[in-house]
């Protein structure tokens, strides 16, 4: 019987990223065919069955194709800018003044609680576009802009919402232990009262695929960070944590003890942190546009990573403050610059890793028969020049779910 598929992608050089294979997984003059949204077959393409039959053939000219890319921590969503904060840190303010005197975070929090959900996707989508253009097709994004139960819920809706209006896959995490609110008056373990009573109304609504907090001196203390780690394992839900962006206070510990999917920023991650991310499978996400706008001259313990068999996945941190960044390609080469990543390393970052910190490398993230056929054609001659690249454009199509988007 013939191998009848919907669209064959011939005449490419394929970087599969899968993890049976050596480096990128290259595959020269190789071919992609996928049926009802997922691949089917892949390999040169002098191996094609015989009695393959496709419905399209796509033939790409020697161009590269990856997996889609997947941007694995944003706060994409949110209302007003924090312009006037970037102009007080060039001055010399630092992360932590900016926060006492009501910027930061806050800020956004009072910008995005007068903003309706209407409001809040339409501020989102220009971003979103900017980065399904760097070739995405899956996006993380978190909540913890809002830090009440009606615009935290505001915040999951959009996003969702934004999954339709864009053929982008979307993946909602819960943040609401991302800062103090005002009515908080200072009282942090009242704010984790508050987020443990959202947590499983935001879940029921369906809206949380994950929940996140934020572990620092300015924000939450390791045992607050664990009641809601608890509270969510108790609801079935992953985890992940921004950890030890500022300090040691043994974030990446903790999030390993919680099996999280991923723990996020880390540079000032110890020893002891790689090596307990390192049994308990957790991936080390990278941000290297926030070290890049606060000009951090620490950055996070890549070698230790690489000894420990950490994977490193790369992200681009979408931020309204101190990483407003809506290029994957361009994380990928701060990552190479500032954090000393391979090319090798920074498209496994965003591709088979970022999957894996969303806990979704079942699905996607390589080029693998049974995946789905999210695919990046490149007009580039080499894969390096993905990383390289500094404000180019070099995507040609991008598929999503075998679909030409």
């Amino acid at each position: 019987m013939a191998l009848a598929v919907d669209t064959l992608w011939t005449d490419a050089r394929l970087a599969t990223l899968a993890s049976g294979r050596s480096g990128i997984g290259r595959i020269d003059d190789g071919a992609v065919a996928a049926k009802d949204g997922r691949i089917v077959w892949i390999g040169t393409r002098r191996d094609l069955p015989g009695d393959i039959v496709a419905g399209e053939i796509v033939r790409c000219d020697g161009r590269w194709i990856t997996p889609g890319l997947i941007d694995c921590h944003t706060h994409l969503v949110h209302a007003g800018t924090r312009a006037a904060e970037f102009e007080a840190r060039l001055a010399g303010a630092t992360y932590a003044e900016i926060a006492a005197a009501g910027g930061g975070i806050a800020a956004t929090v009072r910008a995005t609680r007068a903003a309706s959900v209407d409001d809040l996707v339409a501020a989102s989508l220009p971003r979103l576009d900017r980065l399904i253009a760097d070739g995405v097709t899956t996006v993380e994004i978190k909540s913890g802009y809002g830090l009440d139960l009606a615009t935290e819920r505001a915040m999951l809706a959009a996003a969702r919402r934004l999954g339709a209006e864009r053929d982008v896959g979307v993946v909602t995490t819960f943040l609401g232990a991302h800062a103090l609110p005002p009515e908080a008056k200072g009282d942090r373990d009242a704010h984790i009262d508050a987020v443990l009573a959202m947590l499983p109304v935001l879940a029921g609504d369906g809206l949380v695929d994950a929940v996140d907090a934020f572990c620092e001196g300015i924000a939450f203390s390791p045992e607050q960070t664990a009641r809601v780690f608890a509270a969510a394992r108790t609801l079935g839900l992953p985890v992940k944590l921004h950890a030890d962006q500022l300090s040691n206070l043994g974030g990446a510990a903790l999030a390993a003890e919680f099996a999280a999917l991923s723990a996020d920023h880390l540079e000032w991650t110890d020893a002891a942190g790689v090596a307990a991310m390192a049994r308990s499978g957790t991936v080390a996400v990278l941000l290297p546009g926030a070290s890049h706008m606060r000009r951090e001259t620490k950055v996070p313990p890549i070698e230790r990573f690489r000894a420990h068999g950490v994977a490193m996945a790369v992200a681009t941190d979408c931020n309204p403050g101190t990483s407003p960044m809506t290029s994957l390609l361009l994380a990928m080469n701060f990552a190479a610059v500032r954090f000393g990543l391979t090319v090798e390393e920074c498209l496994a970052g965003v591709t088979r890793h970022a999957a894996r910190a969303l806990g979704r490398d079942a699905e996607i993230g390589t080029l693998e028969v049974g995946k789905a056929c999210d695919l990046a054609i490149w007009s580039v001659e080499t894969p390096a020049e993905l990383v390289e690249g500094l404000g180019a454009l070099p995507l040609h199509a991008r598929i999503r779910n075998g679909r030409h988007t």
